[in-house]
């Protein structure tokens, strides 16, 4: 007998994928100028991918 109760599945809508794509996007760019000898804007993206865009990809 099936039970009643169900998990509750994740679901992620268009904020979240934009919010994660962003993510990527910053987190790749960054790492891009990080290798290329950026010491003054890669940080800066590598810091918003992380701490911003990636938790508003979960939370959104």
């Amino acid at each position: 007998m099936p039970s009643s109760t169900r998990q509750p599945r994740l679901q992620f809508g268009i904020r979240n994928i934009a919010s994660f794509a962003g993510a990527a996007a910053a987190l790749g760019a960054g790492y891009l100028l990080l290798a290329g000898g950026s010491t003054d804007l890669a940080p800066i993206l590598l810091v918003a991918g992380y701490c911003v865009l990636l938790p508003l990809g979960f939370i959104l």
